[in-house]
């Protein structure tokens, strides 16, 4: 059985989120024989059928612990296992403690998937995603990453960086683009075409400015720095990722870390909150950066690629992609009323980015 490899499992219950086959199960049984600890009950937490993953929640005579199951590549784990017991060991992160095996290792690899056991933190909680609940995820986004930096991986661990990855991902959107006008095109009567095809070539032409922006920006004065000081990024940062509980924030489920720009996590942050609020808001915006910036202050040269990358069409292209997959399916009337929230909110992005601008040549990021 430990020599079984796990595959993802999707297709095979699809009305239940928390299925996992038997053989996993059987599985994490003899993953659980490699630590000390007495499991007295287990519960499935979450899943990812799609891709072979899974955590469970573990009752034990030495209290509540995770059980996880990686979906990744053996060694791209190794890298985030590593990062997490960097923050816990050496910078004191608010991050779960990875609990040990017998052995002394961070981990157990069974079925082609690593394995690992993290302390589970009884009283999380959501912040509010108000303004003051989004400060505080800000101004955990910014402790996290001024932390991260001096991460060095394990030998036997994947270099994860995505560093040198903007100019394709820029490259990739602006093309895509096109892709996108020419389904709209083919499939003229599905809902949301008449939209796609009124606002392709404007969204076309900010992804090629932008991108035409990168090119002559800092970004290789940034690379030329190395990855310990560009730090980790989190790629996965949210209300669901950093939560609330012993008078502190805490950030979770590290599987997705690699080396960046460490400032894409806030953009991100931003333009989820800009969705959220259905209007891109100057002020809540400037109190976001300065919550983050009281935890990790910001160069000029990151300031900019932040602004760079808010400069991409990133809601658009977000809400748009799984046409490519199926237009029938996904061109919808429901699409296109978002499309149209989407290209109204663009309408009011450009001037808060002219003022954003504005703010740090003026020497402040506050309101």
């Amino acid at each position: 059985m430990a020599d079984q490899l796990i595959k993802p499992w999707a297709e095979e219950i699809a009305s239940d989120s928390l299925y996992v086959p038997a053989y996993i199960e059987d599985m994490t049984q003899e993953v659980l024989k490699f630590y000390e600890f007495s499991v007295h009950h287990m519960a499935v937490m979450a899943t990812k059928d799609k891709q072979g993953g899974a955590i469970w929640k573990i009752d034990t005579d030495q209290g509540p612990f995770s059980l996880k199951l990686l979906h990744r590549r053996p060694a791209h784990s190794k890298f985030s296992l590593g990062a997490q017991e960097y923050l816990v060991k050496v910078q004191k992160a608010n991050v779960p403690a990875i609990i040990q095996t017998v052995e002394g290792e961070n981990y157990v690899e069974m079925g082609g998937k690593i394995w690992f056991v993290a302390k589970w933190i009884e009283t999380l909680q959501p912040v509010s995603e108000d303004l003051e609940g989004t400060k505080m995820l800000c101004y955990a986004l910014g402790e996290f990453h001024r932390r991260s930096h001096g991460y060095v991986p394990p030998a036997d661990a994947e270099h994860v960086s995505r560093l040198h990855r903007w100019p394709r991902t820029y490259e990739r959107i602006e093309k895509k683009l096109g892709w996108f006008r020419d389904i709209a095109t083919a499939y003229s009567d599905m809902p949301a075409s008449a939209t796609i095809l009124s606002a392709i070539d404007m969204f076309e032409n900010q992804a090629r400015e932008a991108r035409i922006q990168l090119a002559n920006s800092p970004y290789h004065k940034i690379l030329a720095m190395g990855t310990q000081e560009a730090g980790l990024a989190h790629q996965d940062y949210g209300w669901g990722n950093s939560q609330f509980a012993d008078d502190r924030m805490w950030i979770i489920d590290l599987d997705g870390v690699s080396f960046d720009i460490t400032i894409r996590d806030l953009r991100k942050l931003i333009i989820d909150r800009m969705y959220y609020l259905e209007k891109w808001d100057i002020n809540w915006i400037r109190e976001m950066i300065q919550a983050y910036e009281q935890a990790n202050p910001i160069t000029d040269e990151s300031y900019e690629m932040l602004l760079i990358d808010l400069s991409l069409p990133n809601l658009f292209y977000k809400n748009i992609k799984d046409i490519v997959y199926s237009p029938t399916i996904f061109m919808t009337e429901k699409l296109d009323q978002e499309l149209q929230l989407i290209i109204e909110l663009d309408k009011q992005k450009w001037p808060v980015l002219e003022e954003l601008a504005k703010d740090r040549k003026g020497g402040k990021t506050t309101t």
